[in-house]
């Protein structure tokens, strides 16, 4: 499963678990009892209360109903939930030990054979350009050491590889806004357009891109990326990027919202030869803004 090893320390897991053991308990329900009410086995309920099974929002609700539950005791239960299928991870902790985390996203994207990814700031690590990347990573926070920074770009350009591989799938979301964002001199930004291009004309890769003058059928202000894969064959998970952390989603109908959101961005974009023309207008504007004395 995607999720296992991001997902946070057991203490909300088996905090849980107890407090729904406690709610069946008092309610005066046999294990049996409760799983006929809530419509699933016994055997589930038993590794639900020990702590081995997670319940998914649906199931942990009509638990909370079935032992009729106050409102506060139902919140509660939701946000435990969402805590343990919505893991958290702030960006300091998880470069406490390494340089980089790259090798960790990699290994996530290998387990995923189809990979939605939605950017509204800035163009998609998969997509850089090694200049571009490090312009990039030279402005994260926590800061990079500067003799670091080499190593952090070659795992970014090392995870591309899999763009070549026929057997993945890539569909990327890039709005207008992440295209003309300054990452550096127009020099660097058209070779970034010139990139997303010819990425775009691989068969297992497909880039849309989201104007400005169109009409918006959806605002999702932050970006995300949802890893599937086609046979079913490993849990999907979503990740999102945030300032201060990469937070994991599991629950699914969390991925069902972000799917959803996929759907309606979708709609807004333009693709293929649209998309290529796009990208042809703003490396002329960046071509045309060029400051004087800036070479070629």
């Amino acid at each position: 499963m995607f999720a296992d090893e991001h997902r946070p320390q057991p203490g909300n897991r088996i905090r849980l678990a107890r407090e729904l053991r406690r709610l069946r308990e008092r309610a005066g329900l046999s294990g049996r009892q409760l799983a006929e009410a809530i419509g699933i086995s016994q055997s589930k309920v038993s590794r639900i209360e020990s702590g081995q099974t997670v319940p998914n929002g649906a199931e942990v609700s009509a638990w909370a109903a079935a032992v009729n539950a106050s409102v506060t005791t139902t919140d509660l239960l939701s946000v435990l939930t969402d805590a343990i299928y919505n893991g958290i991870r702030p960006w300091h902790a998880a470069l406490r030990e390494r340089i980089h985390i790259q090798g960790e996203i990699q290994e996530i994207e290998s387990r995923a054979n189809v990979k939605l990814a939605y950017q509204p700031t800035v163009v998609p690590g998969l997509l850089q350009t090694a200049e571009y990347a490090r312009r990039v990573f030279t402005m994260f926070d926590p800061t990079y050491a500067e003799a670091d920074i080499p190593a952090v770009v070659a795992g970014r350009l090392d995870r591309q590889l899999a763009l070549f591989d026929p057997a993945m799938r890539f569909s990327f979301l890039i709005t207008e806004g992440a295209l003309r964002w300054r990452a550096g001199p127009a020099t660097v930004m058209a070779a970034q357009m010139d990139r997303i291009a010819s990425l775009s004309t691989l068969e297992n890769v497909t880039i849309g891109l989201i104007p400005h003058a169109e009409p918006a059928t959806t605002h999702v202000p932050h970006g995300f990326v949802v890893f599937e894969s086609a046979d079913g064959d490993t849990d999907p998970l979503v990740m999102v990027e945030t300032v201060h952390a990469n937070i994991t989603v599991t629950e699914p109908a969390h991925i069902a919202l972000y799917r959803r959101q996929w759907g309606l961005l979708e709609k807004m974009a333009v693709f293929g030869d649209d998309a290529r023309g796009f990208l042809a207008e703003i490396i002329a504007d960046f071509r045309g803004s060029r400051p004087a004395g800036e070479r070629s």
